[in-house]
C-alpha cells in the first residue's frame, strides 16, 4: 500500500509541475478521496460519485439539473 501511495503522490507532483490538469479515476471509497485531497488531487470520478450513465441519460440529469437551478 505505501509504495501504491508513493506512486500516486509522484503522479500528482508531476502533472503539477508540468501544470497538467489530473483527474484520479476509479475512486470507490471515501478514504481514497481523503488520501487524494491530502495529495493535492482535486479532480476525481468514480463510483464513489455515480454509476456509468448512457449519453441520454446524462443529458435528461444535466437538463433536470439545470431546471431545478433555475426553479
Amino acid at each position: 500500500m505505501e509504495a501504491n501511495n508513493a506512486i500516486v503522490d509522484t503522479v500528482i507532483t508531476l502533472a503539477k509541475n508540468l501544470k497538467l490538469d489530473l483527474v484520479a479515476e476509479g475512486v470507490e471509497t471515501s478514504s481514497q478521496l481523503l488520501l487524494l485531497e491530502k495529495m493535492g488531487c482535486c479532480r476525481m470520478q468514480g463510483y464513489l460519485f455515480g454509476k456509468p450513465v448512457a449519453v441520454g441519460e446524462l443529458e435528461s440529469l444535466l437538463h433536470r439539473d439545470l431546471m431545478d437551478r433555475l426553479n
